[in-house]
């Protein structure tokens, strides 16, 4: 069963534009299936074939006339030499959506991406599915906390009940756990850690022991929804400091961790300059970190941290499906402790809020935003807590209680 990808028409929009059009992400989030459907009946190849791997990075420079476009190239940083090749052919032909091409994001397919296919290729980040997808809800704006967006918002809500929400977490986005009734969650995520570290990491890294790559993934896991701090994660799992920015990195280049950069302006010289870290699959982060059911989750201690990464990579998805690459996403911390956890800049200003896993946020839990009308040139927009409420109310002026169901 297929389920509507929001991200089809950003898809379909790149191809108009781009003689190339690129999907990358995480593995198995799925970027294959999201391209046989935009793309149609072309000539689909898939690099994961030994034999035409083989051809691909033994003849690239005719690798394409056995192939010719309009194709689908899937699993292409598998043979980045073919590159240079689509790049011939489009400086050549000048036509627009030949070449549609998957790649989990790793950092000599980007590199090469740079190099040879800068203004010539379109580029989409995909994740698992989206809170939106799985209800099938049409919708597909960025989240915003403006009246415009409630009010377009409030048209295709979908009942979402407390259980679900924290089921949704625990089971993550991987299209094949959210909807293969009869697959086994714990079975689902060792063979994908299995094949993750095996096909990934070793390339990337070349990772002597894997075992202790695993045991990295683990306390990053760990650490979700907490500032970065390199020389703890370093520390926690007996590597050098350079080896655990080298392997987060990894990580990131993978798409599933994502680093959200604080906010920072030069006249406010006491703000922190740490990015915090989120594990944008909860299913794989409660995985790594032994939260081997929903109920055991929602009652445990990182209940708090696993609820606030879920919201971060909802409305990260949000802007990664309309195929804004360039997210314009921060928080906000001082060394005083007055801490926001996500800042939306839109226009030049700044949309404040708060993430609680609660159902009864009160003024207190907004304090800290009137810590942004002291910043010159920022003008502070309407913002609230995103929390277990079931309604859309006002907590203070132009401040809401934002239920979930809202993203």
């Amino acid at each position: 069963m297929y389920i509507k990808r929001h991200a089809e028409v950003a898809v379909r929009k790149l191809a108009k534009m781009f003689g190339a059009v690129l999907v990358t992400g995480p593995r198995q989030v799925g970027k294959t299936t999201l391209l046989e459907e935009v793309a149609g009946d072309i000539n689909h190849v898939t690099l994961d074939d030994l034999l035409i791997r083989t051809a691909a990075i033994e003849q690239p420079t005719t690798f394409f006339k056995d192939n010719p476009p309009p194709v689908f190239v899937d699993e292409v940083q598998r043979a980045t030499d073919l590159f240079p090749q689509i790049k011939m052919m489009l400086d050549k032909s000048r036509k627009k959506g030949q070449f549609f091409l998957t790649g989990s994001q790793q950092f000599e397919m980007m590199q090469n991406v740079s190099e040879s296919l800068a203004g010539r290729v379109g580029i989409l980040m995909l994740h698992g599915f989206s809170l939106r997808e799985r209800y099938r809800i049409d919708f597909d704006e960025p989240f915003l906390p403006t009246d415009v967006f409630f009010a377009a918002r409030k048209a295709s809500l979908a009942d979402i009940k407390y259980d679900d929400v924290w089921n949704a977490i625990h089971t993550g986005g991987m299209p094949e756990l959210v909807l293969g009734d009869d697959y086994d969650w714990q079975m689902f995520f060792g063979s994908y850690v299995k094949t993750y570290l095996e096909r990934d990491v070793r390339q990337l890294t070349q990772v002597a022991d894997e075992t202790k790559f695993l045991n990295f993934m683990t306390v990053v896991a760990s650490r979700t929804a907490q500032m970065l701090n390199l020389a703890a994660l370093a520390r926690d799992v007996g590597i050098s400091e350079p080896t655990a920015e080298r392997w987060l990195s990894v990580l990131v280049t993978s798409g599933l961790v994502y680093l959200l950069k604080p906010y920072y302006n030069n006249i406010l010289s006491r703000l922190i300059k740490a990015p915090k870290l989120y594990f944008l699959d909860t299913g794989l982060a409660a995985y790594l970190t032994r939260w081997n059911t929903a109920e055991v989750l929602k009652n445990g201690a990182m209940a708090g941290a696993f609820f606030e990464t879920f919201v971060v990579a909802e409305i990260i998805k949000s802007y990664h499906n309309k195929g804004i690459l360039d997210l314009p996403l921060y928080y906000y911390r001082d060394k005083d402790m007055n801490e926001i956890d996500l800042l939306i800049e839109d226009n030049g200003v700044l949309y404040p809020l708060e993430i609680k896993k609660h159902a009864d946020p009160d003024k207190g839990d907004i304090k800290a935003f009137d810590k942004l009308n002291g910043i010159a040139n920022i003008k502070r927009g309407s913002g609230g807590v995103i929390c277990l409420y079931d309604n859309l109310i006002t907590l203070k002026g132009n401040d809401r209680v934002i239920p979930i169901q809202y993203l």
